[in-house]
């Protein structure tokens, strides 16, 4: 398993993240979807990883920058075929280590509270993210839970 900064010009990691958008779009509606398609994951500021096993895209995952000391944690996501195998937990220690080298104190997410998303926040607490309340630009919303560590 190898972990790269993707420039996001590839077809392979086009499809990955296209089914990813759509499977966002399936479970939440419109107003509460914060998924990213690819041209908002190449904007300015954002550093995208996708997770290689061979020649298969099997995790991805982003770091939007907000400000100088705290950034966002985008687009994380597991191949199907590749959930509970740990590919998560290596991507997202790989993030916090460069957020930490790049100089931010503190990482905020946004996902969502149904029952569809418990793997995803159980990943995040145990990596010691906290309960917060909406930052940057979302606004409170029954659908998304917001987490946010210090680093």
């Amino acid at each position: 398993m190898r972990i790269v900064v993707d420039d996001l010009s590839g077809p392979q990691i086009a499809g990955f993240l296209e089914e990813h958008v759509r499977q966002m779009r399936e479970i939440s509606p419109p107003e509460s979807k914060h998924a990213l398609d690819l041209d908002g994951l190449r904007r300015p500021g954002i550093t995208f990883w996708s997770v290689h096993d061979g020649d298969q895209i099997i995790g991805c995952g982003a770091l939007r920058r907000l400000d100088a000391d705290h950034a966002e944690l985008k687009s994380m996501r597991t191949a199907v075929a590749r959930k509970r195998g740990g590919v998560a937990s290596r991507l997202l220690e790989h993030i916090l280590a460069e957020a930490r080298r790049t100089g931010f104190s503190r990482i905020s997410l946004e996902t969502g509270s149904a029952d569809f998303f418990l793997p995803a926040r159980s990943l995040y607490a145990k990596f010691g993210f906290t309960d917060c309340g909406p930052f940057a630009d979302y606004r409170p919303d029954p659908l998304s839970t917001f987490m946010t560590r210090t680093l």
